[in-house]
C-alpha cells in the first residue's frame, strides 16, 4: 500500500502522524511511504530521519494525496485539502466529526473511507488513540490556565499554589476521565485547591482514592457545578462522549458568577465544547477572548503546542493501526479488529458511526453492513 503522511494545515499544528521509526516499520513490512517536504520539522523529525527510513520525500501536498492509497494525519482535514478526496481513498486521523459538518458532507460526498482515532474503542470502553492526546490536553489546560491567571495576561494576579499565609487557587475540573486526570494531576502538583465533578460516582471515589483526598469530588449536576464554579479561580472543561457532539453542561450564568479576571480552558471544544459562553475555536495564535469579564481559552488542537511530545505519544498508540490497516486492507483490518471497526465514521458515502449521523440527523449504516 502507499501510505502518505501531509504537513499538517491546521494553524500552528506541529505534530506529524508518522515518526522515521513508524515509516521504518511500514517499509519493511513491504510498502511505500510518502512523507510530504517538511512534514516533520516542527517536531524535530528532518526529511533526511524520514529518507533513511526508507520514505520518499514529495514537494506538494496535491501530488502527495494524489498518490497515495491511506492518508496518514493529525488533525481534521481543512476545506483547501476536501478536493483531494476521492472513492476508496483511506484517511485516518482526529476527525471530530459532529462538529464539522462541511467536513462530512465533503466525506459523504467522495465516498473516501474515514477512520476517526477518536472513536477508536476497546471493549473496556477505553479510547487507545485519544488517550495519550487527552493526557497532553488535560496537563496543558491547568498549564495555560495558570499563565493567564497572571496579571499580565489580563487574569486576576494570583499564583495557583499560593504561598504561605496566602490560599492557593481553587481549580475546578468538569468532567473526570483522561482529560480530567490529567488536569487534575498538574493542579494538585502545582499546589492548588482542586474540585472536580463527574456523573460516575465510581470514577469519582477512583479519583478520591488515588489523589489520596487531595481533591474534593462532587456528583455533576447543575446545583453542585454552580456552586463549585462560582468560587472558582480557573474552570477546565473535560468533557467526551465518544464521537458525539459535547453538551453545554457550563452555563452562561455559571460564567456570570465567576470574579472577573478567572480563566476558563475548555478542552472539548473539538467536539463543539462544553462551555455555554464559546461558541467556537480560537488558535494558538490568538488563544483566548474575554466574555463577562472572563477569560476563555478554546484552543482546538493544545497539544500542537508541543510537537514532539504529542507526536511520540500519538504515534505510540496510532502505528500499530497504521501497520494493520495497510497490511490487510481497510475492509478484513475492521472485520478482524473490533475496536479499529467503531473507528469508522464515514464509509463510501455512508455515515458508520451513530452519535456523527445523530449530528446531523442523517441516516446511520452500522459498519457491519459495509464489512459484508
Amino acid at each position: 500500500m502507499i501510505i502518505g503522511v501531509p504537513k499538517e494545515i491546521k494553524a500552528q499544528e506541529s505534530r506529524v502522524a508518522l515518526t522515521p521509526a513508524g515509516v521504518d516499520a511500514l517499509v519493511r513490512a513491504g510498502h511505500k511511504v510518502l512523507v510530504e517536504r517538511e512534514a516533520g520539522h516542527e517536531a524535530g523529525f528532518l526529511d533526511e530521519t524520514y529518507t533513511s527510513s526508507g520514505a520518499e520525500i514529495i514537494e506538494s501536498a496535491a501530488d502527495l494525496w494524489n498518490e497515495s492509497e491511506m492518508i496518514v494525519k493529525v488533525k481534521e482535514p481543512l476545506e483547501p485539502e476536501y478536493k483531494y478526496f476521492r472513492k476508496g481513498l483511506i484517511i485516518f486521523t482526529f476527525f471530530h466529526l459532529a462538529a464539522e459538518p462541511e467536513l462530512t458532507k465533503a466525506l459523504i460526498e467522495s465516498q473516501a473511507v474515514a477512520i476517526a482515532y477518536e472513536t477508536v474503542q476497546k471493549d473496556d470502553r477505553s479510547l487507545p488513540l485519544l488517550t495519550p492526546m487527552s493526557e497532553v490536553a488535560g496537563r496543558m489546560a491547568v498549564q495555560e490556565g495558570s499563565r493567564y491567571l497572571s496579571k499580565i495576561h489580563g487574569g486576576k494576579g494570583i499564583l495557583l499554589e499560593g504561598v504561605p499565609g496566602v490560599p492557593p487557587a481553587h481549580v475546578t475540573v468538569v468532567g473526570g476521565g483522561i482529560v480530567g486526570t490529567g488536569a487534575l494531576k498538574t493542579a494538585i502538583g502545582l499546589g492548588a485547591r482542586v474540585t472536580v465533578l463527574d456523573v460516575n460516582v465510581d470514577r469519582l471515589r477512583y479519583l478520591g482514592e488515588i489523589f489520596m483526598g487531595k481533591i474534593e469530588t462532587l456528583y455533576s449536576n447543575n446545583y453542585n457545578m454552580m456552586e463549585a464554579i462560582k468560587t472558582s479561580d480557573l474552570v477546565v472543561g473535560a468533557v467526551l462522549i465518544p464521537g458525539a457532539k459535547a453538551p453545554k453542561l457550563v452555563t452562561e450564568e455559571m460564567v456570570k458568577a465567576m470574579q472577573p479576571g478567572g480563566v476558563i480552558v475548555d478542552v472539548a471544544i473539538d467536539q463543539g465544547g462544553c462551555i455555554e459562553t464559546i461558541e467556537k475555536p480560537t488558535t494558538h495564535a490568538d488563544p483566548v477572548f474575554i466574555k463577562h469579564d472572563i477569560i476563555h481559552y478554546a484552543v482546538a488542537n493544545i497539544p500542537g503546542a508541543v510537537p514532539k511530545t504529542s507526536t511520540l505519544a500519538l504515534t505510540n498508540a496510532t502505528s500499530g493501526y497504521v501497520l494493520k490497516i495497510a497490511n490487510k486492507g481497510w475492509k478484513q483490518a475492521l472485520k478482524e479488529d473490533a475496536a479499529l471497526a467503531k473507528g469508522a465514521n464515514v464509509i463510501d458515502g455512508n455515515i458508520t458511526y451513530k452519535s456523527v449521523a445523530d449530528a446531523f440527523n442523517l441516516p446511520y449504516v452500522p459498519i457491519e453492513e459495509m464489512l459484508n
